[in-house]
């Protein structure tokens, strides 16, 4: 029997607010632990929560920039259970009145397709304390951190239209970066400020029933999350071919085994209406002017690159994908720059430059000015390509103008075609068969005596005019 997947999606992203969902406490869960707290975030007896209306604020352009319907009345509730992370027994939750419903994304699939996945909801929640587990002794013992306790987070629960680990994977980059763009969040899964939980199922292939579910978790990357879907499908599948029931339960990934792993029996407690939040009510006003913060998206962004820019298809959509390299890019053509020479300096050199310095774009001392400096020079020939790669390396040292490190390093490129006779006659004279052999016919062997000529300038002579030199001379 052939099988196929069912799965759907609930991401909570952690938005990044300067205080807690409730409470003014710090929203930093990094901090030393438990330094940020106050009665509200510690669930002490009394203590009355004031929803922030920048978390509203930012998961409003969320909800927005995912095409989901903001609900003119949403409204938090108590979803009961009991955890150590979680001691007053309840989480504030929008499980009935969410605040935003329908919404979508478009991704491409594996057959070069168009497919677009749909999302159910999107609602607003507060998180929970952190558990730290270690050994006193031989004595393993947990600690509770409520830093993290109390910080806004927005979870978006997908329609269960998902079929394939590719699907999954598409739709939370596509997601990171649309959530990106408007600013409200880092959506790093490596850094926990994305998280992904998997709900799947299998049925007979051109069925329609709707079978058990496991839920997946503990998944931090989006590689991880297409491996244990993956690897869920198969487990599942091998499962009903041999005649065991799927039960209803929660596993945890393990990147390490390549395994999910069973973790606990699922259990959903009642959740109710909670007195101490006011309901949320939107105008149409307030709404629209939410919508009209929103910024120029990816797919929008990606069409104008190539119409403004020059840039192929491809090109723009990966550039577009990543709002801090888009900006970098066209804060180069604003300060003068070709725009092809941009895109191939920003994607070939300062990118890969600043991941292995572990900085960003926006951190990096290299910054759009600096360096549409120094590709200006490239470009009127003052420094060849090598000495403005040797530039660029110590524009991330220092932080003098790239003509600075030019004149102090000797990196000036000579195109002076006198300066350069000497050199091609030494080149010349000492690579007899490379000259035969480019006399002969062979081309290459004309760039090898470039690299001749190069090697002994130092790295200094403009190639573009040794190329030419040659040509006069050997073809005389």
């Amino acid at each position: 029997m052939e099988f196929e997947a069912v799965i759907g999606l609930e991401i909570h992203v952690e938005l990044n607010c300067t205080t807690k969902l409730f409470c003014d406490c710090p929203n930093r869960p990094g901090d030393d632990p438990n330094a940020n707290t106050c009665p509200t975030c510690l669930w002490l007896p009394g203590a009355m929560p004031r929803l922030s209306e920048q978390a509203l604020e930012k998961a409003s352009l969320l909800c927005l920039a995912l095409g989901a319907e903001l609900q003119p009345r949403s409204a938090f509730d108590q979803k009961v259970y009991y955890y150590p992370d979680l001691p007053k027994g309840y989480q504030l939750s929008q499980a009935h009145l969410p605040l935003a419903r329908g919404g979508g994304v478009d991704i491409i699939d594996e057959d070069g397709s168009p497919c677009r996945l749909r999302i159910h909801h999107v609602h607003m929640e507060e998180d929970v304390a952190k558990l730290v587990h270690e050994m006193e002794g031989r004595v393993p013992i947990s600690l509770v951190d409520f830093n993290r306790a109390g910080a806004p987070l927005v979870e978006i629960v997908t329609e269960p239209d998902f079929r394939a680990p590719h699907q999954a994977m598409e739709f939370l980059k596509a997601l990171r970066t649309q959530v990106r763009y408007v600013g409200a969040s880092e959506c790093s899964m490596e850094n926990g400020t994305m998280r992904c939980d998997a709900n799947i199922s299998v049925r007979p292939r051109g069925t329609t029933q709707m079978n058990t579910k496991v839920e997946v978790k503990n998944m931090n990357s989006v590689r991880h999350v297409g491996d244990a879907i993956a690897y869920e499908i198969e487990r599942q599948g091998a499962s009903v071919q041999a005649g065991e029931a799927v039960v209803l339960h929660t596993r945890l990934w393990d990147p390490d085994k390549k395994a999910t792993l069973p973790m606990r029996a699922k259990f959903e407690g009642p959740t109710v209406p909670d007195p101490s939040v006011s309901a949320i009510e939107l105008s149409r006003e307030w709404i629209e002017r939410m919508r009209a913060q929103l910024p120029e998206m990816p797919a929008a962004r990606a069409e104008r690159l190539v119409e403004q820019h020059g840039l192929t298809r491809d090109e723009a959509l990966s550039l577009s994908a990543d709002p801090e390299s888009a900006d970098f890019l066209e804060a180069l053509v604003a300060e003068g720059v070709a725009p092809r020479m941009a895109m191939h300096w920003l994607t070939t050199q300062l990118l890969p430059a600043v991941r292995e310095r572990r900085q960003g774009l926006g951190t990096s001392p290299v910054s759009p000015v600096r360096l549409a400096g120094l590709l200006h020079m490239l470009a009127k020939e003052e420094v060849n390509a090598k000495a403005a790669r040797d530039v660029l390396a110590q524009m991330f040292e220092s932080d003098r103008r790239p003509e600075a490190i030019v004149q102090a390093c000797g990196f000036s490129q000579i195109s002076d075609r006198g300066a350069l006779d000497d050199l091609i006659d030494q080149v010349i004279r000492g690579q007899e068969s490379a000259v035969a052999n480019y006399r002969a016919g062979q081309e290459k062997a004309l760039g090898f005596l470039v690299g001749q000529v190069m090697q002994a300038s130092r790295g200094k002579a403009n190639p573009k005019v040794i190329r030419e030199l040659l040509v006069e001379r050997l073809g005389a």
